[in-house]
């Protein structure tokens, strides 16, 4: 291979991105991808809405439900490819929220509906807590969460499958960057861990240092 020839490899190899790599090398074990669940990538063209139950005997002083909200929305445009304007805004959400009388009473697919989606992600939180660490000015935060991923005109379930919903615990030992930025990082790894479902997620960006899914509080603890 002539100087020119080398120079393109390594252009594909470090700019081409995983599709380039994956001509040169076959993936490590590392490497390899979990497969989507629900493959939210093929059905871009769908509108979506984020819908959060907050239950109201929660004990959060900060407005989990927008955080958790716009946390997951990001992972939805950044790692499935959804357009931003596909998916229904926080804000629009609370002014149909607010405009509603009977907003407690509708399903999340008539709901859905009413915003013009065609699915509704409903993200139930199951337990949240954050607390100070008497004075040292850092927090410990624990998230849990059921998710479930609906058809609103069907009005059935389409992910997940093989059980009723999908849990995710995410939590964390020491943040000390304020109580803001607290429950900011607790809202960001329950938007990655709830969203990794709906795309092939490579095995090495699929478990992050603050998911718990897979070990009980009594052993985190």
């Amino acid at each position: 291979m002539n100087r020119a020839g080398i120079f393109i490899v390594l252009i594909l190899a470090f700019c081409g991105g995983c599709e380039s790599i994956g001509v040169l090398a076959t993936p490590t074990r590392h490497e390899r991808e979990f497969q989507a669940e629900y493959d939210l990538v093929k059905q871009r063209e769908k509108k979506i809405l984020v819908l959060v139950n907050q239950p109201a005997h929660l004990n959060a002083q900060e407005n989990l439900r927008y955080y958790l909200t716009n946390a997951v929305r990001e992972n939805l445009v950044t790692k499935t490819k959804i357009a931003r304007e596909d998916i229904v805004s926080y804000e629009r959400l609370s002014e149909f929220r607010s405009s509603e009388p009977d907003f407690s009473l509708l399903s999340p697919t008539a709901i859905a509906r009413a915003l013009g989606a065609d699915m509704v992600l409903l993200i139930v939180v199951e337990s949240y807590e954050l607390s100070e660490m008497a004075e040292s000015g850092y927090h410990k935060g624990a998230l849990a969460t059921h998710s479930l991923l609906l058809d609103a005109p069907a009005e059935k379930k389409l992910w997940p499958l093989s059980e009723t919903s999908k849990s995710v615990r995410v939590g964390f030992e020491f943040e000390g960057g304020g109580r803001e930025v607290a429950v900011t990082r607790l809202a960001a790894a329950a938007g990655h861990c709830i969203v990794r479902y709906f795309y092939d997620c490579q095995k090495k960006k699929f478990r992050i240092a603050d998911d718990r899914t897979h070990i009980t509080w009594e052993e985190w603890d």
